[in-house]
């Protein structure tokens, strides 16, 4: 059950990262929760080698590169998905940054008080 909300409040994430930059567009709330799927998808597979092969320079950067190949992986995911648009990388960084603070906002008040 827990699963199942954390993707909700992910897609829910997304469509507010989307409707919040003109350069992202989502078709419908279907493609958002397909979206959530992939970037969970991609960010346990594919993320950490990314990150292992750029650690040297995420150090240099205090680990602000992070956001850069998170948006790296929401370009991969425009590519996979169709109803998905992200407009070029520079959308899909700013795109990375609203949705780690959305994401983190939406997680922080869903958080059951038990």
């Amino acid at each position: 059950m827990n699963i199942i909300f954390n993707w909700l409040l992910s897609a829910t994430a997304i469509l507010i990262a989307a409707y919040l930059l003109p350069g992202v567009s989502i078709g419908d709330p279907l493609t958002a929760l397909v979206l959530a799927v992939v970037l969970a998808i991609a960010n346990v597979t594919l993320r950490p080698l990314l990150l292992l092969f750029t650690l040297p320079i995420n150090i240099l950067t205090l680990g602000l590169f992070t956001f850069i190949v998170d948006a790296f992986i929401i370009k991969i995911a425009d590519w996979l998905i169709e109803g998905f648009d992200v407009r070029n990388f520079i959308w899909a960084l700013f795109f990375a940054l609203v949705l780690s603070l959305v994401n983190t906002a939406l997680h922080k008040f869903g958080k059951n008080k038990n």
